[in-house]
């Protein structure tokens, strides 16, 4: 019984951490490039977080200090920039 418990947490827990981000639709995409552009940043890569809390990521937007991975909710509001 042990051995079967311990395959099933194995897996469970493999399972959680497959969950990737999906890709963001074009009309969010622009949303996020306007936000991006109020703190003078441009590119890098968009996703939408898939554990159903509605936030957006930009891996390595490039700003005029530096490159930034930036979160924003739901609203398209800026709520961390973290630089690379």
């Amino acid at each position: 019984m042990k051995p079967f418990l311990m395959a099933f947490a194995t897996a469970l827990v493999s399972s959680t951490f497959a969950l990737a981000d999906t890709p963001v639709t074009p009309a969010e995409a622009e949303k996020i490039k306007a936000a991006l552009e109020v703190f003078g940043c441009t590119g890098g890569k968009m996703e939408k977080e898939t554990e159903g809390s509605g936030y957006f990521e930009v891996d390595d937007a490039k700003c005029k200090d530096g490159q930034y991975d930036i979160k924003l909710d739901k609203d398209f509001k800026v709520l961390a920039m973290t630089r690379d």
